[in-house]
């Protein structure tokens, strides 16, 4: 390899020469091969040090790899990283406690409304009926005469929750009394008088309904026969008191018209007194041939129709709630009260029925979250 420093003097050869040889340079004028000048010239002799083209091109090679490895492990590290912080675990939100009413024991209820019919009609050899309703039936035996006693209609009339999946039903039956037969003095007579109806008695049965998984439901004991329950409280209706109906209320007008296409299926026709937002079909077969407007209770005031005096422009939209009470007579001349509650909008000038609520209001009472009770 030749030397990089090659100094160039004014001078005469020799003189070049001279000076190269006291300064330790040396000057390659005949070109002679670089493995000649470093013999007689060794590098710890130049001052400089020199590398080989090799060496330099293994170190760039090797920086540049270092580089590309830092460039890809950066990322990596940095996944890493996170992948290998503990993972926080968000607080399940607090459960939400549910009132249970009427919705979530209708299914305990039908349920042993069915079985105190199916046990009040088994008898001896017909025990495997109860089998849907209570497990332990093989393990019962029953002495009466299968379909001795039926029943005509059985509703639950009272659901208690006991604790999760756990109630008890209270069952009505009605049940048609029959007369026992006679002892063996009277036995001529037991022909005509022995198992003849003596009127119809409803009894009360107890029942004990647990839930057993998948929503199926399981009778835990037999029926315990119980005394008929009291009465519930009355709930109090969101209406003032109740007034016989003016015939100067132009409510009434509405009413009586459309009550009586409703009911007796007249020739009025029931949409001219319908909002144009609401829509009703008449009763059909029509149950009743006439309609009689009775009294009348209006939310908010104690005077049905006070608001609203004979002669007073009716602004469009304004609205009343009523509960209305009226006589029917049906086709067998027999007068039936019904109740009604009805709402009213102003529009045009008169009143027409905007709907016909499937209840009556109730009165609001703040009720207490996951509260448990009686359902009369």
């Amino acid at each position: 390899m030749k030397s990089p420093l090659r100094p160039q003097r004014a001078r005469g050869a020799g003189t070049e020469q001279a000076d190269a040889n006291e300064q330790g340079w040396f000057v390659d004028e005949m070109g002679e091969e670089d493995s000649h000048s470093q013999e007689a010239y060794p590098a710890e002799q130049g001052g400089w040090a020199t590398a080989s083209v090799g060496a330099v091109a293994n170190t760039v090679a090797v920086i540049r790899w270092t580089a590309w490895a830092l460039l890809v492990s950066g990322p990596l590290l940095g996944l890493l990283a996170l992948a290998s912080q503990p993972s926080v675990t968000a607080a399940p939100p607090p459960a939400v406690q549910r009132s249970r009413g009427a919705e979530g024991q209708a299914g305990p209820a039908g349920f042993a409304a069915l079985y105190v019919t199916a046990y009040i009609a088994a008898g001896q050899g017909t025990e495997s009926s109860l089998s849907p309703y209570f497990p332990d039936v093989r393990d019962l035996t029953l002495s009466a005469k299968p379909g001795s006693q039926k029943a005509e209609q059985a509703a639950a009339v009272r659901v208690k929750q006991m604790s999760a999946g756990y109630w008890s039903v209270t069952v009505a039956a009605r049940i048609p009394a029959t007369r026992g037969s006679k002892t063996n003095e009277s036995a001529s007579n037991t022909a005509e008088e022995a198992d003849q109806p003596a009127g119809n008695a409803l009894r009360y049965f107890q029942v004990p309904v647990k839930e057993a998984g998948s929503g199926a439901l399981v009778a835990v004991a037999l029926p315990a026969e119980v005394s008929a329950p009291g009465p519930g409280a009355s709930p109090e209706l969101d209406y003032g008191l109740a007034a016989p109906a003016q015939s100067s209320d132009a409510a009434v007008k509405t009413l009586q018209g459309f009550l009586g296409a409703y009911l007796t299926g007249g020739s009025d026709d029931v949409d001219r007194y319908l909002s144009p937002q609401t829509h009703l079909s008449p009763i059909s077969p029509a149950p009743y041939k006439q309609v009689q407007i009775v009294q009348l209770a209006e939310h908010g005031t104690d005077e049905p129709g006070s608001n609203w005096p004979a002669g007073k422009a009716l602004p469009d939209r304004a609205q009343r709630q009523l509960l209305v009470t009226v006589d029917a007579t049906g086709t067998d001349a027999q007068t039936r009260p019904l109740t009604y509650a009805i709402a009213l909008e102003a529009r045009a000038g008169r009143w027409e029925i905007s709907s016909l609520a499937a209840a009556p209001a109730l009165k609001t009472v703040p009720a207490t979250a996951g509260q448990e009770g009686e359902t009369p």
